[in-house]
């Protein structure tokens, strides 16, 4: 499945249509999460059939398209079947009661409501009076047949309203390879440090690529701006001014452009780590706790560390290259050289070790660790291998029980 996105380029009627399918959409998905709290153990087909019931009583859903209220049963039920599944798993964390939302900010049609007059213009045909709509973008929509699209999504931003296809493809490309392998090791410092330890350009150092911290070169634009959005609230007044919801709008926008910097930064560093290696090896961060660290939550959450695995699984997947995701323990304590543990506190940059006198950064040696790891890894999946029986005696043990002997 491939995303193609468009911007919309349309009426203010239009737009103000978009926002009232959208609430419809937020609508029904409350509805049918609340049928679910009052009668425990419904079923997805009972909540098709309630949604049914809605359009019957609403004048307003019935307006929008049914494969669309059928797309907003179905996030109520994804919502409803994470919960359970981590249920069962038993997570130490919190298992994800399905909540109501309250800011939807996309409204999802099927196969129906809307038609593609040409590669540049869409046009929705449901009651809701969206209309004839403009997309701009580079994407060719022309190279695909209209059974390929399986659904549009209509989203909002703080900069415009957008437009996203899901289109059916084989998005696996065949690669020539590469015969080599890299480990990476995410940090703060700096953004990725491998254990190639060579020059790369634009990076900071011999070994490590440069962390742009494109929030804190921003953090300063986007205080003013939230002091000068906050001036113009009014507690207590509803609806709050025009002056106050163009500030709040300057205010998102700064924000997504943020984001979207950190997002593209992401996406071409793990692109040239797939394009250039056959193996990547990388830590299985548990990023969402790492946050909640007071002191160094802001700093993680700039750098994008599960951004970047996002996209190098991607990459990963599409270009058919092997992405490891090893434990991250003991990998910056331990000695790349000779396998020793060196204390050092999170201050100390430069690894030194008493054993072997082995110097290197501290980052690259972790990221060399790191490789290690996924290394030993491959290939053991679902094999009796020694390494990890323990001994060939448990092997022949195993075998002995098998066969009865």
């Amino acid at each position: 499945m491939r995303t193609l996105e468009f911007k919309l380029k349309g009426k203010e009627a239009q737009y103000r249509a978009i926002d009232e399918a959208i609430r419809t959409a937020q609508f029904i998905r409350n509805k049918c999460l609340r049928h679910w709290i009052d009668n425990r153990g419904t079923c997805r087909a009972e909540l098709y059939r309630h949604s049914t019931l809605l359009r019957q009583e609403f004048a307003f859903v019935k307006a929008l398209n049914s494969t669309a209220c059928q797309a907003s049963v179905e996030r109520c039920w994804f919502a409803i079947a994470r919960f359970f599944d981590n249920c069962k798993k038993q997570k130490l964390r919190k298992k994800g009661y399905p909540k109501f939302k309250k800011h939807c900010r996309s409204v999802e049609y099927k196969t129906s409501g809307w038609k593609l007059l040409d590669p540049k213009h869409i046009k929705f045909t449901d009651g809701k009076g969206i209309g004839k709509l403009k997309l701009v973008g580079t994407w060719d929509l022309a190279y695909y047949s209209r059974d390929q699209i399986k659904r549009v999504r209509l989203v909002r931003r703080a900069d415009g309203y957008y437009a996203q296809f899901c289109v059916k493809v084989d998005v696996e490309v065949e690669t020539k390879p590469t015969h080599k392998t890299i480990g990476l090791d995410l940090g703060l410092k700096y953004f990725i440090a491998d254990s190639h330890g060579l020059l790369r350009r634009g990076c900071a150092g011999a070994g490590v690529w440069e962390s742009p911290k494109f929030y804190r070169k921003a953090e300063h634009q986007l205080n003013r701006a939230n002091r000068k959005k906050s001036k113009k609230y009014r507690r207590g007044v509803k609806p709050q001014s025009n002056n106050y919801h163009k500030a709040r709008n300057r205010y998102a926008r700064k924000h997504l452009r943020v984001s979207r910097q950190r997002k593209e930064y992401c996406k071409r560093a793990a692109y040239c780590v797939i394009q250039s290696n056959d193996l990547v090896a990388y830590e299985d961060l548990n990023v969402k706790g790492l946050v909640k660290n007071r002191r160094l939550g802001k700093s993680i959450s700039d750098a994008g560390w599960y951004t970047f695995r996002e996209w190098l699984e991607h990459f990963g997947r599409k270009y058919g290259k092997v992405t490891v995701a090893v434990p991250p323990h003991y990998t910056s304590q331990k000695c790349s050289n000779c396998d020793e543990i060196v204390k050092k506190s999170l201050s100390c940059r430069t690894h030194v070790c008493n054993h072997c006198g082995y110097v290197a950064d501290r980052d690259v040696n972790a990221a060399i660790n790191i490789l290690k790891k996924g290394l030993t890894t491959v290939g053991h999946t679902g094999s009796h291998t020694l390494g990890e029986i323990g001994s060939l005696a448990a092997l022949e043990q195993s075998c002995a029980v098998k066969s009865g002997r």
